[in-house]
């Protein structure tokens, strides 16, 4: 047995999502089967749908930020019941046994994690050899890979917590931001103001670092102490060797080296953005004091959890735009001239009309 499923999907790099309908498979012992309420659009969507990481396979369904309800739960399933409210995020399988695995970490799993869409469907159970992600009515997800949303946190809002929430809340909690710490979150966009709302909330002195003035200002309402704009030299050189922590979430490629001079000795800078190459990468100011650079991807499934009941405890959720289905294109090509503050999120109800 199959469930059909009515989604948005593209079948080429260049062509518009459309109207598409697939199979689900039934819930097997362990699985949860979610009707899909919302759903974030990540800009990693709109770069695999378009084919620029060069790994798509056609048909495809984008949307790995999802909200739904629990509709039906296999005989196995002791942690959801009907009703539930609940999310799915990037990942829906790993292997399980790796020491990643074990360790909560399936976003490194040693022998790769199957990714929400556009992944090898391991588990199977219908036609299709990929994953088909959350521009749906329905998701069939194994438990492990289910996490529960708070009560309080507006479903919508949070849609976009298990992509760009995970991404920025996993380096900054590894890297024990907290009281005392100056922050630098540099870049203002989907995954941008959300480090600055974490930085916040964890006690740290926060500051924006972009390019724009208009930005800044954003940024201090949703919660920076500071902005320190990157193209002011000045501004620049006196910030030198004064940050504890740098969240660089631009992506596209650029000079790290100025961003790196602001840190403290021993400070760390942490790359989010999905940023395929950087174009200057100097040692001296990493030697010099003892500086590090490094990299971070979303979260595991325990550390996602986590996040979720960190937002629901300070009410922390994304600043978001809704739209109806039939509005994705648009939305896709609003998100890449940044034209958002700062996440799109689709309500899957105008999906039936």
């Amino acid at each position: 047995m199959t469930i059909h499923v009515h989604s948005y999907a593209t079948h080429s790099a260049t062509s518009e999502l459309v109207p598409f309908v697939f199979e689900r498979r039934d819930p097997r012992p362990s699985d949860v089967a979610i009707d899909i309420l919302y759903c974030g659009i990540c800009h990693s969507d709109i770069h695999s749908a378009r084919n620029e990481w060069g790994w798509t396979q056609y048909p495809f369904v984008p949307g790995h930020e999802i909200i739904g309800r629990v509709c039906a739960v296999g005989n196995e399933v002791n942690q959801y019941k009907v009703g539930d409210l609940v999310g799915v995020g990037c990942l829906v399988d790993s292997c399980g046994h790796c020491d990643s695995c074990n360790d909560g970490l399936e976003q490194y799993c040693n022998n790769g994690f199957t990714g929400t869409y556009g992944g090898e469907d391991k588990i199977g159970g219908t036609p299709h050899r990929l994953t088909f992600g959350g521009y749906s009515e329905k998701i069939t997800v194994d438990e492990h890979f289910v996490l529960r949303i708070p009560d309080n946190l507006d479903p919508a809002a949070a849609a976009p917590l298990l992509c760009a929430g995970i991404t920025t809340y996993s380096p900054l909690k590894h890297w024990k931001v907290g009281a005392g710490q100056k922050v630098g979150i540099i870049g203002l966009g989907g995954l941008g103001h959300m480090g600055v709302k974490f930085a916040h909330a964890m006690g740290a002195y926060v500051v924006m670092i972009t390019t724009s003035p208009e930005k800044g200002a954003d940024a201090q309402k949703l919660g920076a102490n500071e902005v320190l704009l990157s193209k002011d030299a000045q501004m620049m050189a006196a910030a030198h060797n004064s940050f504890d922590f740098l969240l660089n979430t631009i992506p596209v490629g650029h000079d790290v080296d100025p961003y790196m001079a602001l840190l403290k000795r021993d400070g760390t800078m942490v790359i989010v953005g999905a940023v395929e190459s950087l174009t200057q990468v100097s040692g001296i100011p990493l030697i010099f004091r003892r500086r590090s650079l490094a990299g971070s991807l979303i979260g595991g499934l325990p550390e996602t959890q986590e996040m979720l009941d960190f937002c629901g405890q300070h009410n922390i959720t994304c600043d978001i735009e809704m739209i109806a289905m039939k509005d994705v294109n648009h939305a896709y090509d609003r998100t890449v001239k940044s034209d958002v503050k700062y996440r799109f999120v689709i309500d899957m109800a105008s999906l039936k009309s």
